[in-house]
C-alpha cells in the first residue's frame, strides 16, 4: 500500500490480520527493513498511545523517527487557499508539506475535526494536502473522519478474545462533557463491516453517523435490546453528525454509561474502548476494572497495528 487512511487500504482482512499475527510474535524481525529511513508523524492534536505506539512501531523497524507538533513546536500554518497572511500563521502549509517531505521517507499526519466546516471535515482537507504535496506515503494517525490504526487494532484485539467464529460486536454511544468527532464510531463501523461480524449500533436519537460508515449494521436505539446477548461492547462518544446540530452535543444522558447492570445483559462481554476514557461517564469504574475489561490488551495492539501498515508501506518503497 502506498497510503493508508481506511480499512480499504488494507487489502484482505484476513492476509492482513496474519502479517499482524507475525508481526506481534517477532517485533524485531524487520529492522533492516526500515534501516536509514526516516518516519515523520505530525501531530495537529494531541495524543499518548497513537504518539508512543506508532514511535515504537518505527523503531521496532529500524527507522529514524522524528515527531513534530505543529502548535507547539513548529510555526502556526494557514491551511486555507486565498487568504492575506497577516494574522498569527506565518507559514502556509503548501510551504511546509513539501519540505516536510524532503525530509523523510514516510509521513504520519494527526488531524481532527474541526467542527467548523462539515464539508472539509468530511472532504479531509489536511489529511488530503499532505497525500497531494508531500510526495510520500502517508498514514492517517486519525483523521477527520476515520481512526484506522484504531480500528486494525480494535479488530486484531477482537481476533484475539472472540470465543466464536462471528460475534456480536456492539458499538455504543456514551456521554461526554465535550463534543467530539465521529472518527472513531466511523471507522470501527466500518472494520467491522469489513469482519462480517453481527455488528449493532446503539445510540440516542439524533446521533445517526453518515449512512456510508453504518453500512450493514443494525441500528438500535433501545440500549438493553442492543446490549442482549452481545460479546464485546465498544463504548464511544460522539457529537452529532446529521444538520444541523452538526459537531453538537445533543444529550449528557447518563442512563447511557456503560455499567454493570447493562454489562448483565451481555453474553459475559468484553469491554472496549479507544481511551482515554471519562470515568463514570463513558463506563463505571466497576467495569473498566472488572476482568472483562480488555482496554490495555486493546491499546497495547496499537503498536502491532501501526508496525504492520509500516511494514507494507517499507515493502512497497523498496
Amino acid at each position: 500500500m502506498k497510503n493508508f487512511t481506511s480499512v480499504q487500504d488494507i487489502g484482505d482482512l484476513k492476509v492482513a490480520l496474519e502479517k499482524a499475527k507475525w508481526v506481534k510474535e517477532n517485533p524485531y524481525a524487520d529492522q533492516e527493513l526500515g534501516k536509514n529511513k526516516t518516519l515523520m508523524l505530525i501531530f495537529f492534536n494531541s495524543s499518548l498511545r497513537t504518539r508512543l505506539s506508532t514511535q515504537k512501531a518505527g523503531m521496532n523497524l529500524g527507522m529514524n523517527v522524528m515527531v513534530l507538533d505543529i502548535n507547539q513546536g513548529a510555526w502556526k500554518l494557514e491551511t486555507e487557499r486565498g487568504v492575506i497572511m497577516d494574522g498569527d500563521k506565518p507559514e502556509h502549509i503548501l510551504e511546509a508539506i513539501p519540505v516536510m517531505g524532503s525530509y523523510c521517507d514516510i509521513i504520519g499526519v494527526r488531524s481532527f475535526a474541526q467542527f467548523e466546516s462539515k464539508a472539509d471535515d468530511y472532504n479531509e482537507v489536511i489529511l488530503n494536502q499532505f497525500i497531494q504535496y508531500s510526495g510520500k506515503p502517508v498514514f492517517s494517525m486519525e483523521a477527520a473522519t476515520r481512526h484506522p490504526l484504531q480500528s486494525f487494532a480494535d479488530l486484531i484485539t477482537i481476533e484475539e478474545y472472540k470465543k466464536k467464529q462471528r460475534p456480536k460486536v456492539v458499538l455504543t454511544w456514551a456521554p461526554h462533557p465535550r463534543a467530539l468527532p465521529q472518527a472513531v464510531p466511523n471507522s470501527f463501523s466500518e472494520w467491522m463491516n469489513a469482519a462480517e461480524y453481527e455488528f449493532v449500533i446503539t445510540h440516542p436519537q439524533g446521533y445517526e453517523l453518515d449512512a456510508k460508515f453504518v453500512g450493514n449494521a443494525v441500528v438500535e436505539y433501545d440500549k438493553e435490546k442492543a446490549y442482549k446477548d452481545a460479546d464485546f461492547i465498544y463504548a464511544k462518544n460522539w457529537a452529532a453528525y446529521q444538520d444541523p446540530n452538526y459537531g453538537k452535543i445533543l444529550s449528557t444522558d447518563r442512563s447511557w454509561t456503560v455499567d454493570s447492570a447493562k454489562m448483565a445483559l451481555t453474553n459475559n462481554a468484553y469491554f472496549m474502548h479507544c481511551l482515554p476514557v471519562r470515568r463514570n461517564m463513558i463506563v463505571t469504574d466497576e467495569v473498566i476494572e472488572s476482568a472483562q475489561s480488555i482496554v490495555i490488551p486493546e491499546a497495547a495492539n496499537r503498536v502491532v497495528s501501526a508496525q504492520t501498515v509500516l511494514k507494507e508501506i517499507l515493502l512497497m518503497c523498496k
